[in-house]
């Protein structure tokens, strides 16, 4: 049998893996991030010759550039999880032994916005897992009360493999597994969300008293010895 045989059964094929984990203790670390973050935004605005607006992008030298009491622990933090979460999403497809993970940032940077500012659709390229820290944003209940935006005031926004081919779908209670063809993630401070870099995703507009601040980031994890995990076939 090859790799692309299936055996007689049923087969749920190429589920999405996504994580969405929370870092304990984070108020004065986050506040302190907002006091840096704020720091380092004013001087990259300056650098750029640019005035402040309602969406701003960081560059992407976070890592090195973050210096806040905390931040090593935080960035294990985000190893850790990024780990566990790369572990459960290729169950089954690692040796059974297990795999020395080594974890590669290719950028990380920070997001601000405000006044119905957004993050319209996109992928990242070049690496392998993403991820979205959130720093800061309005409480729960004072977020949702937007009077247009509601509950979907600055969540980020995930679309499904099948979302690009469901506009000329055909719908009934049989492929009711496609819906919904879209989940949200609310912005919690504290809150990591890990997922696939090829998934589709957005930051809605959002509107709030706060600041929504974030932490993005793209990550490569290879395994120490090489990535080849099955011999190659002859020709």
């Amino acid at each position: 049998m090859t790799d692309i045989d299936l055996n007689p059964g049923f087969h749920n094929l190429w589920p999405t893996p996504l994580s969405v984990c929370r870092l304990a203790g984070v108020g004065d670390f986050n506040a302190t991030l907002v006091h840096a973050i704020g720091a380092l935004r004013d001087e990259q605005l300056t650098r750029r010759g640019q005035p402040r607006g309602s969406f701003f992008a960081s560059d992407d030298d976070l890592l090195k550039g973050m210096r806040v009491t905390g931040w090593d622990r935080f960035v294990r933090f985000v190893v850790d999880r990024l780990h566990d979460t790369v572990k459960q999403a290729n169950a089954g497809a690692w040796p059974a032994q297990g795999l020395d993970l080594q974890v590669s940032f290719n950028g990380m940077w920070f997001q601000c916005s405000n006044d119905g500012a957004f993050h319209d659709v996109h992928t990242h390229g070049n690496c392998t897992w993403s991820g979205v820290y959130v720093v800061q944003v309005d409480d729960h209940d004072q977020r949702i009360r937007h009077p247009i935006y509601g509950a979907a005031n600055g969540v980020t926004r995930f679309y499904g493999p099948p979302f690009a081919t469901l506009g000329g779908a055909y719908v009934d209670v049989a492929n009711a597994y496609l819906q919904p063809p879209h989940r949200d993630v609310a912005p919690i401070p504290g809150q990591l969300t890990i997922f696939p870099s090829w998934l589709a995703h957005q930051a809605l507009p959002y509107a709030g008293a706060r600041e929504r601040i974030i932490i993005s980031f793209n990550a490569s994890v290879h395994a120490s010895g090489g990535d080849r995990l099955h011999d190659y076939s002859p020709n």
